[in-house]
Parts: C-alpha cells; sequence; structure tokens
C-alpha cells in the first residue's frame, strides 16, 4: 500500500487563512473584526477582556444561526462555490485510510477533472470517482474548473466496470458546474460519453453511493452521480443547469439569476421532498467552508451508513430497485404515468 499524501489543495485551503465572506455574511463578518481586534489587544496588553469576547462570539453565533436559517436558493448556489469549501482531493487526503489514483481512459487520453482510484475508508475497501475543481489557480486551469471532457466519463466507466469485476462499492462525490462544452468535447462525443454511463451505472452490479458535496450541474454531475443513495449537503446544489444559464435563456437577464435558482429547484430541501435525493447531511454552523474537517467528517458517516444499508440488499434487488428509482424520478402522481 502506497503511503496516503496530503494534497496541494488541502494544503493551499489551510495556507488561505481567513475565511473569505459571502455577500450575505457581512454583519457575521463584522462580529469576527471585533473579536478579532480584541483577541489582539488581549494579546498586546495582557487585559483580562475574555468576557467581552465570549459575548461576541455568542452574538455572532446567533446571527450566524439567524442567516443561515433562511437562505434563499441563489444564496445556497454561492456556499456551494465557497472558495474555502471541502473539494475532491480535500475528502480524498483526510478521509482516506490510503488512496491509489487510476488513471486514463485508454482511447484518448487523462482528464484531469475527474479523478478515480482504489481507496481504503474505516478498512472498507472501495473505488473513488469524483469531479476534481483544483483550489490554486494553476490547479483550476489543469482541472477545467472541475468541467469534465468525454475521455473523463470514459476513464470513470472503466474503473467503475473494473470496481464491478473486482466486486468492489463505488462511492461517487459530484462537485462540478457541467461538462465542459467546448467543441472538441463536442466532437470527442460528450453527450454520448454522459448518456453511456448513465446506461451502464444504472446495472453495475455492486453498491453505488454518490454525495453531492458542493455543486451538481447537469450532466457533468450525472455522468458520475447515478446511485443506490444519493446524499447532498446541506448547502450543495444539485440543479439541470447553473442559476446563470437559465437566467440567461428565459429571460436574457443575469438579475433575474436569483429568480433561476428559487424556480429551479435546486436545493437540498426541496430535492429531498422531489425524492431527486435520498438523504440531506448537516453542515457545522455558517457552512462546511467555516468548518471543514467537521463536514467531511459528516460525510465519511454518511458514506459508511449508506454502505452498511446497501450491503444487507441482495445484489439482484438493489440493482432492480435502483432502475426503478430513476425511471421514477420526474413523474408526477395521477398525471401522465408510465406505462407498465
Amino acid at each position: 500500500m502506497a503511503e496516503k499524501k496530503k494534497s496541494s489543495e488541502s494544503t493551499a485551503r489551510e495556507a488561505g487563512g481567513k475565511v473569505a465572506s459571502l455577500p450575505f455574511e457581512r454583519p457575521i463578518q463584522e462580529y469576527e473584526e471585533r473579536i478579532s481586534a480584541l483577541e489582539t489587544l488581549a494579546r498586546n496588553t495582557k487585559l483580562d477582556i475574555s468576557g467581552e469576547i465570549k459575548t461576541l462570539r455568542a452574538l455572532m453565533e446567533e446571527k450566524l444561526r439567524e442567516t443561515y436559517a433562511k437562505l434563499t436558493a441563489w444564496e445556497r448556489v454561492t456556499v456551494a462555490r465557497h472558495p474555502n469549501r471541502p473539494i475532491t482531493s480535500d475528502y480524498i487526503a483526510t478521509l482516506l485510510d490510503d488512496f491509489h489514483e487510476l488513471h486514463g481512459d485508454r482511447a484518448f487520453g487523462d482528464d484531469p477533472a475527474i479523478v478515480t482510484g482504489f481507496a481504503t475508508m474505516a478498512g472498507r475497501r472501495m473505488l473513488i470517482v469524483g469531479n476534481r475543481k483544483g483550489r490554486t489557480t494553476k490547479e483550476r486551469l489543469r482541472c477545467n474548473f472541475g468541467c469534465a471532457h468525454p475521455e473523463g466519463y470514459r476513464k470513470a466507466l472503466r474503473k467503475m466496470k473494473l470496481a464491478e469485476k473486482l466486486g468492489l462499492p463505488i462511492v461517487s462525490l459530484i462537485n462540478t458546474p457541467g461538462a465542459y462544452p467546448g467543441i472538441g468535447a463536442e466532437e470527442r462525443g460528450q453527450a454520448m460519453a454522459i448518456a453511456e454511463n448513465i446506461l451502464a451505472m444504472v446495472t453495475l452490479r455492486v453498491p453505488i453511493v454518490v454525495v453531492v458535496i458542493g455543486e451538481g450541474g447537469s450532466g457533468g454531475a450525472l455522468g458520475i452521480g447515478v446511485g443506490d443513495r444519493v446524499l447532498m449537503l446541506e448547502h450543495a446544489y444539485y440543479s439541470v443547469i447553473s442559476p446563470e444559464g437559465c437566467a440567461a435563456i428565459l429571460w436574457k437577464d443575469a438579475e433575474k439569476t436569483p429568480d433561476a435558482a428559487e424556480a429551479l429547484k435546486l436545493t437540498a430541501p426541496d430535492l429531498l421532498s422531489l425524492g431527486i435525493i435520498d438523504r440531506i447531511l448537516p453542515e457545522p454552523l455558517g457552512g462546511a467552508h467555516r468548518a471543514p474537517e467537521q463536514a467531511m467528517a459528516t460525510v465519511k458517516q454518511g458514506i459508511l451508513a449508506a454502505l452498511d444499508e446497501l450491503a444487507t440488499i441482495p445484489i439482484d434487488q438493489l440493482v432492480a430497485a435502483r432502475g426503478e428509482k430513476y425511471r421514477r424520478i420526474g413523474e408526477l402522481p395521477g398525471r401522465f404515468p408510465r406505462p407498465d
């Protein structure tokens, strides 16, 4: 077993220091600045102002709780895109006992926007598949900001079929704005690659757990997102199109982006009520970007619990239930019933 190495993306997150604030978090940022100023004063003067600091922290936590309890759909999208939010490489570096990356589609090349590899989590062997965005500018450019090409989806499918052959469960981590829409990607069969993945994942004879950890953009997400259990972090989003894209198409007006986000029903509570996802994973107070380690621990518990549940289901029953689940998605009760 190769020694697990800390990812450069995780290191970049730690080196980033202060958590960037979102527009709706400005009142919270003011509390943070006041607390920081008092802590600096206490260190420099030896004054005991711990009571004042404690009071401010309590007020800040109350403001966080109040703010995050009434987030709009668009505000949740901005949380899902937060630069300090843990990404796939952070999960790989933090949650796994070991990880052995597998490369290439044996047809065109290796797409860094999708990472695949054999791993062990809490003693369980599995295949990890995930969207890789990158943390630094150099990494983001190399990973195409998490937008995969068809060779990325073909790589993922080859490795998932290998996992099926070895009898290993598959865990997929979703975090992409969407598949890359460029000319080269279309020429190499982007739509077909995604469609083939969706079809194949419905019939793979191993348990599949999908976790939406940030952005879940359209076919770019669904190309590695078909599973027996689909989990979703509380402030992630999962949608057929980005709010910006929807606003541009329907209203041709960028200012309509928040309205588009509401209309798309892309939040975790919306998707749970519609039966698109199976479980919401709670985030730390103020979002995963404020306590990445805590958020990743919650995801680990969710994955292990789902794998435990799926391990008790006979494989024929599991595959049949998975197919039925995806055939039923989008069905409106009492309207246009699906023919038997």
